[in-house]
């Protein structure tokens, strides 16, 4: 494999890598929650995957001043790269929001920084909990 600079890497593609990986943890999440109906899982899913829901938790991160000056700037590339589609049920804002949401995870996972990236992901995941209480 050969080696390219993640920072030039364009936001879309960044956000493709993290749109996978946070997906998969956040589904190792709920089963090991003890869901294992595929039709429970995949509505339990969307509460944290969502277009909507990756706009509110990156919403929630932006206010909580949780991201470093690094990941707000990926963030930024994220949600400003031009994708050619849309969301099947968000609006353009909400889009680009959760595809910067997506580019960040995909930026974590890529530079290899496993612990930040659990870090945000256990957040987010806390978050959506809160949210649901």
């Amino acid at each position: 494999m050969t080696k390219v600079d993640v920072n030039l890497i364009n936001g879309i593609a960044l956000a493709f890598e993290g749109d996978a990986i946070y997906s998969t943890y956040i589904r190792k999440h709920l089963i090991f929650q003890g869901m294992t109906k595929p039709n429970q899982l995949h509505r339990k899913a969307t509460m944290y995957v969502s277009a909507k829901a990756q706009a509110m938790l990156i919403n929630m991160m932006l206010e909580a001043q949780l991201l470093t000056e690094k990941e707000e700037e990926i963030y930024k590339r994220g949600r400003n790269t031009n994708s050619h589609t849309k969301a099947k049920n968000a609006d353009v804002v909400t889009y680009r929001m959760s595809t910067g949401f997506e580019a960040v995870m995909g930026y974590l996972h890529m530079t290899e920084q496993i612990d930040r990236l659990e870090e945000l992901i256990d957040w987010c995941i806390q978050a959506v909990e809160k949210i649901e209480d």
